[in-house]
Protein backbone atom coordinates (compact mmCIF):
# COMPACT_ATOMS: atom_id res chain seq x y z
CA UNK A 1 0.00 0.00 0.00
CA UNK A 2 0.97 3.63 -0.37
CA UNK A 3 0.26 6.79 1.59
CA UNK A 4 1.31 10.30 0.60
CA UNK A 5 0.99 13.88 1.82
CA UNK A 6 1.70 16.94 -0.33
CA UNK A 7 1.87 20.65 0.44
CA UNK A 8 3.38 22.93 -2.21
CA UNK A 9 2.71 26.18 -0.40
CA UNK A 10 5.70 28.40 0.47
CA UNK A 11 7.13 27.62 3.88
CA UNK A 12 5.56 24.16 4.07
CA UNK A 13 7.16 21.72 6.50
CA UNK A 14 5.66 18.23 6.58
CA UNK A 15 8.33 16.74 8.86
CA UNK A 16 6.14 17.09 11.99
CA UNK A 17 3.46 14.99 10.25
CA UNK A 18 5.76 12.01 9.85
CA UNK A 19 4.49 10.15 12.98
CA UNK A 20 0.88 10.73 11.91
CA UNK A 21 1.57 9.54 8.35
CA UNK A 22 3.24 6.38 9.67
CA UNK A 23 0.33 5.64 12.01
CA UNK A 24 -2.24 6.12 9.23
CA UNK A 25 -0.23 3.95 6.88
CA UNK A 26 -0.09 1.23 9.54
CA UNK A 27 -3.83 0.78 9.08
CA UNK A 28 -2.97 -0.64 5.65
CA UNK A 29 -0.08 -2.86 6.74
CA UNK A 30 -2.00 -6.06 6.03
CA UNK A 31 -1.50 -5.15 2.35
CA UNK A 32 2.31 -5.11 2.67
CA UNK A 33 3.80 -7.06 5.58
CA UNK A 34 7.34 -7.37 4.15
CA UNK A 35 8.67 -3.84 4.54
CA UNK A 36 7.69 -0.35 5.71
CA UNK A 37 9.53 2.54 4.05
CA UNK A 38 9.20 6.30 4.39
CA UNK A 39 10.48 9.35 2.49
CA UNK A 40 10.36 12.83 4.01
CA UNK A 41 10.63 16.23 2.30
CA UNK A 42 9.41 19.64 3.38
CA UNK A 43 6.61 19.42 0.80
CA UNK A 44 6.11 15.67 0.53
CA UNK A 45 5.75 12.58 2.72
CA UNK A 46 5.60 9.09 1.20
CA UNK A 47 5.03 5.86 3.13
CA UNK A 48 5.05 2.38 1.59
CA UNK A 49 3.94 -0.98 2.98
CA UNK A 50 5.54 -3.61 0.75
CA UNK A 51 4.52 -7.05 -0.43
CA UNK A 52 7.72 -8.22 -2.15
CA UNK A 53 7.10 -9.84 -5.56
CA UNK A 54 9.91 -8.65 -7.85
CA UNK A 55 13.45 -8.12 -6.49
CA UNK A 56 12.51 -9.08 -2.91
CA UNK A 57 15.99 -8.28 -1.61
CA UNK A 58 16.59 -4.92 -3.28
CA UNK A 59 13.27 -3.38 -4.34
CA UNK A 60 12.32 -1.62 -1.11
CA UNK A 61 10.28 1.55 -1.53
CA UNK A 62 9.96 4.49 -1.84
CA UNK A 63 12.14 4.14 -4.95
CA UNK A 64 14.71 6.92 -5.38
CA UNK A 65 16.54 8.10 -8.47
CA UNK A 66 20.35 8.09 -8.38
CA UNK A 67 20.47 11.87 -7.88
CA UNK A 68 17.83 11.70 -5.16
CA UNK A 69 15.48 14.06 -6.99
CA UNK A 70 12.72 11.50 -7.60
CA UNK A 71 10.88 9.50 -4.95
CA UNK A 72 8.20 6.98 -5.90
CA UNK A 73 5.71 4.91 -3.91
CA UNK A 74 3.80 2.30 -5.93
CA UNK A 75 1.20 -0.35 -5.32
CA UNK A 76 1.29 -2.52 -8.43
CA UNK A 77 3.16 -4.42 -11.09
CA UNK A 78 4.47 -3.16 -14.44
CA UNK A 79 4.37 -6.15 -16.79
CA UNK A 80 6.24 -4.51 -19.70
CA UNK A 81 9.03 -2.98 -17.63
CA UNK A 82 11.78 -4.83 -19.52
CA UNK A 83 10.53 -3.57 -22.87
CA UNK A 84 10.25 -0.04 -21.54
CA UNK A 85 13.76 -0.18 -20.12
CA UNK A 86 15.16 -1.34 -23.48
CA UNK A 87 13.26 1.42 -25.28
CA UNK A 88 14.61 4.34 -23.25
CA UNK A 89 16.22 7.00 -25.43
CA UNK A 90 18.75 7.89 -22.74
CA UNK A 91 20.41 5.61 -20.16
CA UNK A 92 18.80 5.63 -16.72
CA UNK A 93 20.71 4.61 -13.60
CA UNK A 94 18.36 2.03 -12.11
CA UNK A 95 18.94 1.55 -8.39
CA UNK A 96 17.00 -1.73 -7.98
CA UNK A 97 15.62 -4.66 -9.94
CA UNK A 98 12.06 -3.57 -9.19
CA UNK A 99 9.65 -3.57 -12.12
CA UNK A 100 8.11 -0.37 -10.76
CA UNK A 101 11.29 1.69 -10.93
CA UNK A 102 10.76 2.09 -14.67
CA UNK A 103 8.04 4.63 -13.76
CA UNK A 104 10.77 7.03 -12.60
CA UNK A 105 12.68 6.50 -15.85
CA UNK A 106 9.61 7.00 -18.04
CA UNK A 107 8.60 10.13 -16.13
CA UNK A 108 12.06 11.64 -16.47
CA UNK A 109 12.18 10.95 -20.21
CA UNK A 110 8.57 11.56 -21.29
CA UNK A 111 6.87 13.42 -18.47
CA UNK A 112 3.33 12.55 -17.30
CA UNK A 113 2.29 11.53 -20.83
CA UNK A 114 4.60 8.52 -20.54
CA UNK A 115 2.14 6.83 -18.18
CA UNK A 116 0.15 5.65 -21.20
CA UNK A 117 3.03 3.32 -22.11
CA UNK A 118 2.73 1.33 -18.86
CA UNK A 119 1.17 -2.12 -19.14
CA UNK A 120 0.23 -3.21 -15.67
CA UNK A 121 -1.84 -2.64 -12.58
CA UNK A 122 -0.76 0.26 -10.41
CA UNK A 123 -1.54 3.23 -8.22
CA UNK A 124 1.40 5.50 -7.50
CA UNK A 125 2.57 8.80 -6.08
CA UNK A 126 5.75 10.30 -7.56
CA UNK A 127 7.58 13.30 -6.12
CA UNK A 128 9.97 15.44 -8.17
CA UNK A 129 11.96 17.46 -5.63
CA UNK A 130 13.91 19.33 -8.30
CA UNK A 131 10.74 20.79 -9.81
CA UNK A 132 8.60 20.82 -6.67
CA UNK A 133 6.04 18.71 -8.51
CA UNK A 134 4.07 15.56 -7.79
CA UNK A 135 2.30 13.07 -10.03
CA UNK A 136 -0.50 10.67 -9.08
CA UNK A 137 -1.88 7.94 -11.34
CA UNK A 138 -4.08 4.86 -11.33
CA UNK A 139 -4.17 2.00 -13.85
CA UNK A 140 -6.75 2.03 -16.67
CA UNK A 141 -9.12 -0.52 -15.09
CA UNK A 142 -8.67 0.59 -11.50
CA UNK A 143 -7.38 -2.81 -10.34
CA UNK A 144 -5.23 -1.11 -7.70
CA UNK A 145 -7.22 1.14 -5.35
CA UNK A 146 -6.39 4.78 -4.66
CA UNK A 147 -8.17 7.45 -2.60
CA UNK A 148 -7.43 11.12 -2.05
CA UNK A 149 -8.66 13.98 0.11
CA UNK A 150 -7.66 17.16 1.95
CA UNK A 151 -7.10 17.75 5.63
CA UNK A 152 -8.26 20.79 7.57
CA UNK A 153 -5.13 22.72 6.59
CA UNK A 154 -5.58 22.12 2.87
CA UNK A 155 -2.86 19.51 2.44
CA UNK A 156 -3.51 16.73 -0.08
CA UNK A 157 -3.45 13.14 1.17
CA UNK A 158 -3.54 9.93 -0.88
CA UNK A 159 -3.77 6.31 0.27
CA UNK A 160 -4.51 2.81 -0.96
CA UNK A 161 -7.45 2.41 1.43
CA UNK A 162 -10.12 4.87 2.47
CA UNK A 163 -9.80 3.97 6.15
CA UNK A 164 -6.32 5.51 6.22
CA UNK A 165 -7.83 8.91 5.35
CA UNK A 166 -11.44 8.83 6.53
CA UNK A 167 -10.82 10.20 10.04
CA UNK A 168 -8.32 12.80 8.89
CA UNK A 169 -9.77 14.18 5.63
CA UNK A 170 -13.27 15.54 5.16
CA UNK A 171 -13.51 15.13 1.37
CA UNK A 172 -12.20 11.61 0.66
CA UNK A 173 -13.06 10.20 -2.76
CA UNK A 174 -11.83 7.51 -5.14
CA UNK A 175 -9.12 8.54 -7.58
CA UNK A 176 -10.57 7.65 -11.02
CA UNK A 177 -9.04 4.78 -13.04
CA UNK A 178 -7.14 5.66 -16.19
CA UNK A 179 -6.31 9.17 -15.00
CA UNK A 180 -3.31 11.06 -13.72
CA UNK A 181 -2.99 14.25 -11.71
CA UNK A 182 0.02 16.46 -12.33
CA UNK A 183 0.42 19.22 -9.74
CA UNK A 184 1.85 21.49 -12.44
CA UNK A 185 -1.44 21.24 -14.37
CA UNK A 186 -3.76 21.02 -11.37
CA UNK A 187 -6.48 19.01 -13.14
CA UNK A 188 -7.26 15.32 -13.64
CA UNK A 189 -6.22 14.07 -17.06
CA UNK A 190 -7.47 10.83 -18.71
CA UNK A 191 -4.78 8.78 -20.42
CA UNK A 192 -6.70 5.67 -21.44
CA UNK A 193 -9.70 5.37 -23.79
CA UNK A 194 -11.64 2.10 -23.64
CA UNK A 195 -12.72 1.62 -27.25
CA UNK A 196 -14.91 -1.36 -26.37
CA UNK A 197 -17.20 0.86 -24.29
CA UNK A 198 -18.54 2.28 -27.55
CA UNK A 199 -21.03 -0.25 -28.93
CA UNK A 200 -20.28 0.79 -32.51
CA UNK A 201 -16.68 -0.31 -32.01
CA UNK A 202 -17.74 -3.86 -31.12
CA UNK A 203 -20.92 -4.32 -33.17
CA UNK A 204 -20.51 -7.24 -35.56
CA UNK A 205 -16.96 -7.99 -34.44
CA UNK A 206 -16.14 -11.70 -34.38
CA UNK A 207 -12.99 -12.96 -32.66
CA UNK A 208 -11.67 -16.32 -33.96
CA UNK A 209 -11.26 -18.89 -31.14
CA UNK A 210 -7.55 -19.27 -31.93
CA UNK A 211 -6.99 -15.52 -31.56
CA UNK A 212 -8.96 -15.48 -28.30
CA UNK A 213 -6.87 -18.34 -26.92
CA UNK A 214 -3.60 -16.67 -27.97
CA UNK A 215 -4.61 -13.40 -26.30
CA UNK A 216 -5.73 -15.20 -23.15
CA UNK A 217 -2.49 -17.21 -22.86
CA UNK A 218 -0.42 -14.08 -23.48
CA UNK A 219 -2.22 -12.29 -20.63
CA UNK A 220 -1.68 -15.20 -18.22
CA UNK A 221 2.03 -15.51 -19.04
CA UNK A 222 2.49 -11.76 -18.74
CA UNK A 223 1.12 -11.80 -15.20
CA UNK A 224 3.33 -14.68 -14.05
CA UNK A 225 6.15 -12.13 -13.73
CA UNK A 226 7.52 -12.78 -10.23
CA UNK A 227 10.65 -13.64 -8.28
CA UNK A 228 8.71 -15.56 -5.64
CA UNK A 229 6.46 -18.67 -5.78
CA UNK A 230 2.95 -18.15 -7.10
CA UNK A 231 -0.33 -20.02 -6.97
CA UNK A 232 -3.79 -20.11 -8.49
CA UNK A 233 -7.01 -19.43 -6.62
CA UNK A 234 -9.68 -21.80 -7.93
CA UNK A 235 -13.34 -20.96 -7.36
CA UNK A 236 -14.57 -23.85 -9.49
CA UNK A 237 -15.82 -21.49 -12.20
CA UNK A 238 -14.88 -21.46 -15.86
CA UNK A 239 -12.57 -18.45 -15.73
CA UNK A 240 -10.30 -19.59 -12.88
CA UNK A 241 -10.21 -23.12 -14.30
CA UNK A 242 -9.04 -21.77 -17.66
CA UNK A 243 -6.34 -19.69 -15.97
CA UNK A 244 -5.07 -22.81 -14.19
Amino acid sequence: SILGVFDLRPGADLAPLRPLALSLSARQRHRGPDWSGVYTHASCLLVHERLAIVDPAGGAQPLRSADGALALAVNGEIYNHRELERGLAEPYAFQTGSDCEVINAIYRERGPAGIAALNGIYAFALWDAERGRYLLARDPMGVCPLYWGHDGDGRLWVASEMKALARHCSDVSAFPPGHYFDSDEGVLQPFHARAWRDYAATQGVSVPPAALRAGFEQAVHRQLMTDVPYGVLLSGGLDSSLVA
